[in-house]
């Protein structure tokens, strides 16, 4: 059995023969459907636990270009789902604490001291490293690179004008159906589509462009990935908040996570997106970084030659190797 046949046979979605056919995003598993309107095509994606639809806007030639700019061909591994936007979401405490407690041991070790011996000696988080104010108030998010995800196995460099290269494992849902000024239950159901999402970043360069107070810009927006498969909203409706997960680096365990604990649940994260705001099938929201599920937590910065897995289980993998 060929590559492409073993992959094709565990549900895995690859690129077609003949490239110029990548708008059906692999045969087996994305199939066109009636036109829903002027620039968008329903693509209907089966899944082992269900179906859903996710309508797209995007067009066979941008397919064919963005795969190509990848040196993707035939029979390579292709995203389940391509997003039309991508809000990602910091849902988790622990995680937020934990990654600036690494950041500033790397970037800012003085400043890095000064909050060890503060947490010594009052047994309480050093202030600095705890998330804003209105973190606390309302679920926060940046607009990443919709254009900049790549699928599973894609190998990834270092940007030219980074020495700090981290991973960032994450739960992503996409919408099925619009929504606008939705409550926490519409916004639970219009959820069709559930991947994981790794969102690379540039931590040297992200530590300044947060403190210009305008939020991560070259820092994220190089590339971000996702899972060569999605499972259906409905099929795991129910447990978002209690799936479990895994970080290893060739081959050994570094962490494992989970979705618990989550400040908001993604149901009222995407409700509160949707106030006031149009939102579009086909858009893509992630939770943020799991707690331990960056290489900023564990204190294991990525290197070229490493081979990243990360997993969601019930939900994908998403490996890379690292150049």
């Amino acid at each position: 059995m060929s590559p492409t046949d073993d992959a094709a046979e565990k549900g895995v979605p690859v690129a077609p023969p003949r490239l110029r056919r990548v708008l059906d995003l692999a045969a087996r598993r994305i199939m066109p459907q009636i036109d829903s309107g002027p620039g968008w095509s329903n693509v209907e994606t089966a899944s082992a636990e269900g179906a859903f639809v996710i309508p797209t806007a995007l067009s066979a030639e941008f397919e064919v270009a963005r795969y190509e700019g990848l040196g993707l061909g035939d029979g390579d591994v292709v995203l389940p789902v391509c997003p039309v936007s991508f809000r990602d979401f910091m849902l988790f405490e622990k995680h937020a604490i934990d990654a600036a407690r690494g950041l500033a041991r790397r970037f800012v070790p003085a400043g890095y001291r000064v909050g060890q011996l503060y947490e010594t000696l009052t047994r309480r988080t050093f202030p600095a490293f705890r998330p804003n104010a209105l973190w606390y108030r309302q679920p926060i998010y940046y607009m990443s690179n919709a254009l900049t995800v790549v699928p599973s196995g894609t190998p990834v460099g270092f940007p030219t004008y980074s020495r700090a290269l981290d991973f960032e494992l994450e739960l992503g849902v996409v919408l099925s159906v619009p929504l606008r000024d939705a409550s926490v239950e519409e916004a639970a159901a219009a959820i069709g589509a559930v991947v994981v999402v790794n969102d690379f970043s540039a931590r040297d360069v992200q530590l300044a462009e947060m403190r210009s107070g305008f939020g991560p810009q070259r820092s994220k927006h190089f590339i971000s990935s996702m899972s060569a498969t999605a499972v259906s909203g409905v099929a795991v409706a129910d447990r978002l908040d209690r799936l479990t997960a895994t970080v290893s680096i060739n081959g050994n365990t570094l962490a494992h996570t989970g979705t618990s604990d989550m400040r908001y649940s993604i149901a009222e994260a995407i409700a509160h997106v949707s106030r006031s705001e149009q939102l579009y099938p086909g858009e893509l929201f992630a939770t943020g970084t799991l707690p331990g599920g960056s290489g900023m937590e564990l204190g294991r910065w990525l290197a070229p030659g490493d081979e990243l897995r990360l997993e969601i289980d019930g939900i994908g993998v998403i490996e890379h190797l690292i150049r």
